[in-house]
C-alpha cells in the first residue's frame, strides 16, 4: 500500500504483515495478518511516530521515502519499544543522522537494552509538548498499555490520538485503512476484541487509567499501531475498549462460553444435555472444542461472557490436559469473576472436577454446580446435566 493522508500533512506510512503465523510467537494471525501502523507529520519540523517490525524494514523505508527525504527527519517518536514497533529503528537512524529519538524514561533504558542506542535521545515527561511549527505534539504517559514505557502521542491542533497498542486490533489493512472505507467493519471489530483478549486484557486497569488521562481531550481520529484508523466514529473503538476493560472488575455480558474436551464422546453427550438447559433459559451460548480451537479464539468469549461451562473428562487422575492448558491461559490473562459449572466422565476414579474447582477458585469464579460420572452418561446423568444448565443460566442472568 502507498502512504495515506489522514489529515493535511499527516500520513499513515504503515506496512502489512501477511507472513508471520504467530503474533508474539503465540497468537495465530496467518488467516488475516496484521498491520504495523506508523505515522508521519510534516510541518516546519518532521516527526515520525512509530516504526515497524525489522523484517519489513525495506517496505517501511519505501513508505517513508515516498513522502520525505529520510536524512531530513527531525524526530522519531517511540511510543512503545516492543520490536514489532521499533524493529526498523536502527535502519532509520542510519539514514537520518540528525533525527532525535523521543521517548519516556523507561524507553531510554530499553533503547540501550534492545539496540545498544545511547545517543540522540530526548527523554520526555508526561504531558510534555513539542512544537513542530504550526502543529504541536503532546506526549501522554500510559504505562502498562501494555509495557511499562508505553506512551500515546496527541496531535493537538488536528485532535489525532496516536494510541500505540491501545485501541488496536489484528487484521492486515486490505487496501483501506479507515473505519468508514473498509469493506467489513465487523471483522475488524472482532479482531480488535481478539487482540484485546490476547494482549491487553491483563492490563485492563491500566487501560482505564490511560483513558482517564485524555478524557477531556477532543479526539477526531484514533490512529493505533495495529488495525484500522478510526476517523468517522473514533468514539466507537474507545467505547469498545472501555467496555472490555471494565469486565476485569464488573460483570460481563449475559452469555455462556462452553468449553469441550472429550476422548470417546461421553463428555460430549452430556454437554449436549446441559446446553439444552441453558437454551431453555434463553441465554446465548458459544461452544469451543479445546482440542481444535486455539486459545486465542476462546479468550474473547471467555472475557465478554459471564458464564463458563467446562465439559472435560478425567485423564490420568487429572483434568483433560488440553482443557487445563486453556484454563491456565485464562488464568494468565486474568479472566475472573465468572459463574461456572463442570461436567466430565471418568473411568475408575475422578480428579478432573477437583482440578477444575482449584482453577476456578484461583480465578475467583463462582462454581454453581458440577459433577463427574462413570463411563457413559445414563438417563439420570443427562437429566442432571440439563438441570445444571438451567442452574448456570439462571446464575448468569442474576
Amino acid at each position: 500500500m502507498k502512504p495515506v493522508e489522514i489529515r493535511p500533512g499527516v500520513y499513515w506510512v504503515g506496512v502489512n504483515d501477511r507472513v508471520t503465523e504467530l503474533f508474539e510467537g503465540l497468537w495465530p494471525i496467518s488467516a488475516g495478518g496484521i498491520s504495523y501502523n506508523a505515522y508521519l507529520v510534516r510541518d516546519e519540523k518532521t516527526a515520525l511516530i512509530d516504526l515497524s517490525k525489522e523484517m519489513l524494514s525495506e517496505d517501511y523505508l519505501a513508505q517513508l521515502s515516498a513522502l520525505v527525504d529520510i536524512p531530513n527527519l527531525d524526530y522519531i517518536v517511540i511510543n512503545h519499544m516492543e520490536p514489532d514497533h521499533s524493529g526498523a529503528l536502527q535502519r532509520v537512524l542510519a539514514l537520518a543522522p540528525k533525527a532525535q529519538i523521543l521517548g519516556m524514561p523507561k524507553t531510554v533504558r530499553m533503547l540501550n537494552d534492545f539496540y545498544g542506542i545511547t545517543e540522540r535521545i530526548t527523554q520526555l515527561s508526561n504531558g510534555e509538548e513539542l512544537s513542530l511549527g504550526k502543529r504541536t505534539l503532546r506526549f501522554v504517559y500510559t504505562p502498562f498499555v501494555h509495557w511499562p514505557e508505553t506512551m500515546m502521542t496527541y496531535l493537538v491542533e488536528d485532535q489525532v490520538l496516536f494510541s500505540c497498542d491501545g485501541f488496536g486490533g489484528y487484521g492486515a489493512l486490505d487496501g483501506a485503512i479507515f473505519d468508514d472505507t473498509c469493506s467489513d467493519l465487523g471483522y475488524y471489530e472482532a479482531e480488535a476484541l481478539r487482540y484485546f483478549a490476547n494482549i491487553v486484557a491483563p492490563f485492563s486497569k491500566s487501560v482505564l487509567k490511560a483513558m482517564a488521562k485524555f478524557a477531556e481531550m477532543p479526539i477526531n481520529v484514533v490512529a493505533p499501531s495495529h488495525g484500522l484508523v478510526w476517523r468517522q466514529d473514533p468514539g466507537r473503538i474507545i467505547h469498545l475498549y472501555k467496555a472490555w476493560s471494565e469486565y476485569y472488575h464488573a460483570p460481563a455480558q449475559v452469555g455462556v462460553t462452553a468449553l469441550l474436551g472429550t476422548m470417546y464422546r461421553n463428555t460430549e453427550r452430556i454437554l449436549s444435555a446441559a446446553l439444552e438447559g441453558i437454551a431453555a433459559e434463553g441465554v446465548p451460548v458459544t461452544v469451543h472444542d479445546v482440542r481444535k480451537t486455539h486459545a486465542s479464539y476462546i479468550l474473547p468469549d471467555l472475557w465478554v461472557q459471564r458464564g463458563v461451562l467446562v465439559a472435560a473428562p478425567t485423564y490420568e487422575g487429572s483434568l483433560f490436559p488440553t482443557m487445563m492448558d486453556v484454563l491456565g491461559m485464562a488464568d494468565r490473562k486474568r479472566v475472573t469473576l465468572k459463574q461456572a459449572a463442570y461436567l466430565g466422565s471418568y473411568a475408575w476414579s475422578g480428579g478432573g472436577q477437583a482440578d477444575f474447582e482449584r482453577m476456578a477458585e484461583k480465578m475467583a469464579w463462582e462454581v454453581v454446580g458440577g459433577f463427574g460420572f462413570l463411563g457413559s452418561p445414563k438417563a439420570a446423568d443427562l437429566d442432571r446435566a440439563r438441570e445444571l444448565g438451567v442452574q448456570l443460566a439462571r446464575a448468569v442472568k442474576a
